[in-house]
């Protein structure tokens, strides 16, 4: 059983996980065609930074739906990350290996929010 209170976002697991995607990110995008600078590069690097910032935001909030806003917030990022990382794949900008790292931690972090999510839901219900 857990014992350890969270008393910042930078404790939850979820927001751990999705730190280190924002720094995988941003080590695979160096990679990329300096002529994607100020955009596919932007947008991913953008995107991965909101899933975590999201999860953040949301921790800070006051209420259950608040908090839930911004965890539904951080999946949406979430899910435009995963199709610009597709993307990206496709042209030949990320080697399937490091695509499948990526896609990989980008399902660890989709099932901690959701569990997040889960969690506060559960909590309204009883």
């Amino acid at each position: 059983m857990r014992t350890e209170k969270i008393k910042s976002f930078t404790d939850l697991t979820a927001w751990k996980e999705a730190h280190k995607l924002v720094l995988a990110i941003y080590k695979v995008v160096k990679t990329f065609p300096k002529e994607e600078k100020f955009c596919l590069i932007d947008q991913i690097r953008r995107a991965s930074i909101s899933v975590s910032s999201n999860i953040a935001e949301g921790f800070s909030r006051k209420s259950d739906l608040e908090k839930s806003h911004f965890y539904y917030q951080a999946l949406g990022s979430l899910t435009e990350l995963q199709n610009q990382l597709l993307v990206a794949r496709d042209v030949g900008y990320i080697k399937e290996k490091a695509f499948l790292e990526l896609a990989n931690q980008t399902i660890v972090v989709s099932k901690l929010i959701n569990s997040l999510i889960r969690y506060l839901k559960g909590k309204n219900n009883t």
